[in-house]
């Protein structure tokens, strides 16, 4: 594991999202929106001490198995049902800068599309040994790995019969509070990323492939596991650290 203790983290402001980038708050199509997005403009506004600053992660406060879904959840000697995946990558800035220390957190179904909620209504059933959520840290590359399943396809109530793509939930925190993020991964050569109500909100064709996968055959591990390369890219800072001033933007 990389030693990130004499990494001196950026103080700057961070580059304003870019809005048309990302799906419009309101799609009527995808149903749930209408209720969830908001009903006035939004305001455009600088950056906040505590929005640049923190949070501050370390790799101290993991589990033993919290990167390996196939087993956290399980029984002693058993393990998750499913076909047995390695989702890896990198966390980057706009810039291209690894984001080091960045605590990603991810949920999925199971391998036959179900959660475990007390709320899911569809009829697929539990597996007994899988939790479906894990987390990890980034380290000093910005690089991260973990060990899952891979998850099913699920109808939900949104049209007469539209169902979800097979994907994994992100949630990211970076190294403030602007670079929050959540997001989905999906899975190269799934025909139901194109057909899903909730994909389709995205304008931009280039940014849907961006959240897809592709199979990492280069990084599986025979007669085990297949692999899926999946970077994150995450709002930059507005200016560069030097060793003895601030120079950028």
């Amino acid at each position: 594991m990389s030693d990130m203790s004499n990494t001196k983290p950026e103080t700057g402001a961070f580059f304003p999202r870019d809005r048309a980038w990302h799906a419009p708050a309101l799609t009527p199509t995808y149903k749930t929106s209408v209720l969830r997005s908001p009903q006035k403009a939004l305001l455009a506004l600088d950056n906040t001490l505590s929005e640049i600053t923190g949070p501050v992660f370390g790799h101290g406060m993991l589990g033993e198995q919290d990167d390996d879904l196939i087993l956290n959840f399980a029984k002693p000697g058993e393990s998750a049902i499913g076909e047995r995946i390695i989702v890896h990558g990198r966390v980057l800035d706009e810039r291209g800068c690894p984001v080091p220390g960045a605590l990603l957190e991810f949920w999925q179904a199971n391998a036959g599309g179900r959660y475990r909620h007390k709320k899911e209504s569809y009829l697929a059933p539990l597996d007994p040994n899988f939790g479906g959520c894990g987390r990890t840290i980034t380290d000093a590359d910005g690089a991260y790995r973990f060990r899952t399943i891979k998850p099913g396809p699920y109808p939900w109530p949104n049209g007469p019969n539209d169902w979800r793509p097979a994907h994994i939930h992100f949630s990211v925190f970076g190294h403030g509070f602007a670079q929050r993020l959540i997001t989905q991964m999906y899975f190269e050569g799934d025909p139901l990323i194109w057909r899903c109500p909730i994909v389709s909100t995205i304008p931009d064709r280039r940014a849907i492939e961006l959240l897809i996968a592709p199979l990492d055959m280069a990084n599986t591990i025979p007669m085990d596991a297949r692999a899926y390369k999946f970077d994150i890219v995450l709002r930059g800072r507005r200016s560069t650290l030097f060793e003895n001033r601030l120079e950028g933007n």
